[in-house]
């Protein structure tokens, strides 16, 4: 399958990091509108450019766009390379308003063509290990999940100095403008959605609770840096998941049920620490000790083990990955796509899937302008 890269940021280096990883997916060419960073990414990367976006979409050669641009136009390229008969692979997410996304969507499906959505994460080791676990009843049925993408107070570092790979600028004020919420939810979302089934409604909450973010922030329209909501599953389950840019950095998921719980400790790694803690099983040696040695100083430890036993993961084959954090294999959701396209069935995360990741996303970060609870529209 040859590929399309449209926006050569930041993010497109950790999609060239993982390229390597799947031999069927070809790179045709980018294009970007910054002239500048087009080239430096090209003379990185060794990668033929595009005169413009029009000369990418009409490329015969190619199967897929991957659509990186700024979420502000991820509708309007993507609506294009649809309407030039080309599937389409985006980040998140699909368009900053819901009817977009719905438009998005439904031109896709009229074309008979595939729109698939970041994050690739929810297709990671880590996420087949969990569903395998939950897939054999290990902690009975799932009841409470608490999820969290808190990345730290990043407007304290020095973001201004980050660089890609290929030298392009972390774009840390727009990311603020943003919101952390559109920008990180997903990567919780793909993994709950994909677990557990669709969403009913989301009770949210949403505030800027930072508005001075350093130079440069002083103008701009910032959007909520923290935002958390309770979902409730068609399923049943019930899940709290809370995004932020305050504090400290957590990107953990934990599962509770009927006969124990599940924790994943981080999930941007692609074989993150899973631990299983099943109800009636012998509690683990050291968390024993740190039980009596908490009982007997009469406080709670500063650290203390995550509960249960850690599981093996079986053997796999070498991957290159992003440095820590990123540590997700960015091109896997674009190598699933173009399998799912050559075997005739719909890729995951496409589609009605990612419709409704990306309205539980806008129904997060707009939650002080939305009724609560919020009822959803979409479903898969």
């Amino acid at each position: 399958m040859k590929i399309a890269i449209v926006g050569t940021g930041f993010v497109a280096d950790y999609y060239m990091t993982t390229l390597a990883n799947h031999p069927g997916l070809v790179l045709a060419g980018a294009w970007d509108r910054d002239a500048a960073r087009l080239r430096a990414f090209c003379a990185f990367h060794g990668v033929s450019a595009y005169a413009d976006l029009e000369a990418l979409l009409g490329d015969p050669a190619v199967g897929i766009v991957v659509n990186l641009t700024t979420p502000e136009s991820h509708y309007e390229i993507s609506s294009r390379a649809l309407a030039a008969g080309k599937h389409v692979y985006g980040e998140k997410p699909l368009a900053m308003d819901f009817a977009q996304a719905q438009e998005l969507v439904a031109l896709a499906r009229q074309r008979r063509l595939t729109l698939a959505a970041a994050p690739a994460n929810g297709l990671s080791d880590a996420h087949r290990l969990v569903a395998q676990v939950l897939g054999d009843g290990r902690i009975g049925r799932p009841r409470l999940v608490y999820a969290a993408m808190e990345d730290g107070p990043v407007f304290r570092d020095k973001w201004a100095s980050w660089r890609s790979r290929s030298g392009a600028v972390w774009p840390g004020l727009h990311e603020f403008e943003v919101g952390c919420t559109l920008e990180h939810a997903g990567y919780a979302l793909s993994w709950l959605v994909s677990l557990f089934g669709p969403v009913e409604s989301v009770t949210a909450f949403a505030a800027l609770t930072f508005p001075n973010k350093g130079p440069g922030t002083e103008a701009l329209a910032l959007a909520p840096d923290f935002s958390v909501g309770c979902l409730q599953f068609r399923s049943g389950v019930v899940a709290r998941l809370s995004s932020g840019l305050a504090a400290p950095r957590d990107r953990s998921l934990q599962v509770f049920g009927d006969g124990g719980s599940l924790t994943v400790r981080d999930l941007w790694d692609n074989r993150s620490a899973v631990h299983l803690e099943e109800v009636g099983a012998p509690r683990p040696l050291l968390g024993r000790v740190l039980g009596q040695i908490e009982a007997r100083l009469g406080s709670a430890l500063p650290w203390k083990p995550t509960p249960g036993r850690r599981l093996a993961y079986p053997a796999a084959s070498k991957r290159t990955l992003p440095a820590f954090p990123s540590q997700i294999d960015f091109a896997g959701g674009i190598a699933a796509q173009a399998e799912a396209i050559a075997a005739g069935r719909e890729p995951v995360f496409s589609g009605a899937l990612a419709l409704h990741i990306t309205e539980l996303a806008l129904a997060l970060n707009g939650a002080r302008a939305l009724p609560q609870p919020y009822l959803m529209r979409s479903s898969f």
